[in-house]
């Protein structure tokens, strides 16, 4: 998602280091240098990171729906 978001902006985005994984249970997401870049990486890629947290069995992380709506499927959201 990193890369797409980023392929609009430079052609040779495809090239760069924008990946993201688990080691243990920790995320790494490793995104671009540039500061804007930045920005548009992560407003691609932060709606998954608290489902991604729960799956290495992290703590529950919640948003203000009002900045970012997380996305978790219907079964591993509280209450649920």
């Amino acid at each position: 998602m990193m890369r797409t978001v980023s392929l609009r902006h430079v052609p040779t985005a495809i090239l760069s280091r924008q990946t993201a994984g688990i080691r243990g249970r920790c995320l790494i997401v490793n995104l671009p240098g540039k500061p804007s870049a930045i920005a548009e990486c992560l407003e691609a890629v932060f709606p998954a990171v608290p489902y991604c947290i729960d799956l290495i069995e992290g703590p529950y992380l919640e948003t203000r729906e009002d900045f970012v709506q997380a996305f978790r499927p219907a079964h591993a959201r509280r209450g649920a």
